[in-house]
């Protein structure tokens, strides 16, 4: 299923674990797998602590320290330090689905990577049975 997120800074974090639940549930699928595929070049996908924000703004500000933007870079676009956070990131997750559950941990949640926004973006998110 592919879904559109509309991200509104040049760089966030959005939590899309509630549209895979939502798209495991549809599914009925009691085990298997969820993919999730962002097919762009200056966005990602990644797991990690949801209950603090504090933990998405520290990932961010980590990410800018380490990927400035800089005028080195030869990219026409300007974006490089966007496709590289992206590619830090990843373009893809795997999450377990046990029970009809995914299996994340209590803290655990999936993040959309927004690194050259504002932007309407998509999510495609593959459930498979086991």
């Amino acid at each position: 299923m592919e879904y559109t997120v509309k991200t509104t800074r040049s760089d966030e974090f959005i939590d899309i674990t509630g549209l895979i639940r939502q798209e495991v549930k549809k599914s009925g699928v009691k085990d298997g797998i969820a993919v999730v595929f962002i097919p762009h070049t200056t966005a990602g996908v990644t797991i990690n602590e949801n209950a603090d924000p504090d933990v998405v703004y520290d990932i961010l500000s980590g990410l800018r320290q380490a990927f400035p933007e800089r005028n080195e870079y030869r990219h026409r676009e300007g974006n490089s330090h966007a496709h590289i956070k992206a590619s830090m990131m990843g373009s893809s997750c795997t999450i377990i689905i046990e029970n009809g559950e995914l299996k994340l941990g209590t803290w655990q949640g999936v993040y959309f990577c927004e690194f050259d926004g504002p932007r309407t973006r998509k999510v495609d998110i593959k459930i498979v049975k086991d």
